[in-house]
């Protein structure tokens, strides 16, 4: 009965003789998590202890050797065998008729070790948000000081500013303090909070909406304001982004208005991308070319997904553009949305001299020109001389197979034309290989023009 209320009162109990043997283990029978220990008796308890753990039994059992009474409680680390091991603190009694047996009553300190670690996890992983949070706030600050364009962050509920960058509070003519937490809207004439956020909101969810044109009340300064709708930590903002209406180009006004009603109303498909091929914008004749709904659904993908031989044609028009500034007359076929093909004629131009260059591309139907044309393939005269020569000389087999070179020949030399000399072009555009390509330029006496390979 003693034996059980010992058990039960504690984890783990050691019964140990003065030199360190164990005589008895009782183990709680509630507890599970130590198993069986009945093994340990008739051991050196050291045997079951870790390397750091024995110095501390030594110094207890030295203690209670000089005749010392129950002390603190002391904490060991059991190990038997690999990967096996637990931590228990011990509190020391004396027992038997003379007081030299000990009763070690342990408690298991392993849920205490566990709940430990996972509040160090939990403190780690707070400073590790901690420092990407300073990282990401600190490019924000390097980032809003260091560029050129002027944005202002507003709450979209409240209307009042969250954040502005220097540039923007040069424009506006007022301090970064004193325009946090102002209503936006003062900042300019003849607007009221509640109508210009509304207007804000419609031209930030609107892809076609043109910029407010806008007047600062403090410096006087025509601007055009473009907001962007988003989302940061559940709040709903809107990054306004003013630019100066000066620095436009004299006459631009007027012009500008000109050149965006051709865009929008132009026969002609008008396409921007840049220097890599993904769509910038698109007028409506592309958009009717090439079966989309609308413009948002092109932007953002590259030209050669309308384009037949997509990637191929993309990479003639784009290098060719780069390269001298422009093409023109680049004959292929447009594939819409849902599979339908359209001969066209594009040409393309470079627009280096932009604060981002870009490449406009002119796509004109074709096929009205396509069905007027004769078919076959154009034969220059002195090719057909030579066929027609032919004639009473050699079979009718013969005359065919020179055909056929004549015709590969012109196809590959107008391929190596059009790619500018790049062989691997010409040969993804003919749909051969680049060693079947070689051959044919070696047996065609082409392979040395324009200066070798690329």
């Amino acid at each position: 009965m003693l034996g059980e209320i010992i058990a039960t009162a504690c984890d783990v109990a050691i019964v140990l003789s003065p030199e360190g043997r164990v005589l008895s283990v009782l183990v709680n029978k509630d507890h599970h998590a130590h198993g069986q220990l009945d093994h340990w008796e008739g051991r050196d308890i050291r045997d079951v202890l870790t390397q750091d753990s024995r110095p501390k039994l030594d110094a207890r059992l030295e203690f209670f050797a000089r005749g010392g009474e129950t002390g603190k409680p002391v904490e060991l680390n059991h190990a038997d065998g690999e990967g096996w091991s637990f931590p228990v603190r011990y509190s020391f009694h004396t027992i038997g008729p003379d007081g030299s047996t000990l009763l070690m009553l342990g408690r298991d300190l392993r849920p205490i070790a566990e709940m430990q670690m996972q509040l160090i996890e939990a403190q780690m992983a707070l400073e590790r948000d901690y420092e990407t949070q300073r990282e990401y706030d600190t490019r924000y600050r390097v980032l809003s000081e260091s560029t050129r364009d002027a944005f202002v962050f507003v709450g979209t509920k409240s209307g009042r500013v969250v954040d502005a960058n220097p540039v923007a509070c040069e424009l506006l003519g007022a301090e970064r303090a004193e325009l946090i937490g102002n209503a936006f809207a003062q900042e300019f004439d003849g607007r009221r909070r509640a109508e210009f956020l509304e207007a804000l909101s419609q031209v930030a969810l609107s892809p076609e909406a043109h910029p407010l044109p806008l007047e600062t009340r403090r410096t006087r300064v025509r601007i055009r304001l473009r907001p962007i709708a988003f989302r940061a930590a559940g709040e709903p903002l809107i990054l306004c982004r003013l630019d100066r209406t000066e620095d436009r180009e004299p006459n631009g006004g007027e012009m500008g208005e000109t050149l965006l009603a051709f865009y929008r109303q132009g026969v002609d498909a008008l396409v921007f991308t840049d220097t890599q091929g993904v769509i910038l914008a698109a007028n409506d004749s592309f958009l009717g070319l090439a079966d989309a709904p609308h413009v948002g659904s092109v932007k953002g993908r590259s030209l050669g997904d309308y384009l037949v031989r997509g990637s191929v044609d993309l990479r003639v028009l784009v290098e060719n553009a780069t390269r001298s500034g422009q093409m023109r007359f680049f004959a292929t076929k447009l594939s819409g949305e849902y599979g339908a093909q359209v001969s066209v004629e594009i040409s393309a131009t470079y627009l280096k001299d932009q604060a981002s260059p870009c490449i406009v591309y002119v796509i004109r139907d074709a096929s009205r020109m396509e069905g007027a044309r004769k078919p076959g393939v154009a034969v220059s005269d002195d090719a057909m001389r030579s066929v027609m020569e032919l004639v009473g000389s050699a079979s009718l087999k013969d005359i065919v197979t020179e055909t056929t070179d004549v015709v590969e020949k012109m196809c590959i030399e107008t391929a190596v034309e059009l790619t500018r000399n790049n062989r691997v072009a010409a040969a993804e555009m003919l749909g051969l290989s680049r060693q079947s390509l070689y051959v044919k330029l070696r047996k065609y006496g082409l392979l040395s023009r324009d200066g070798g390979d690329s």
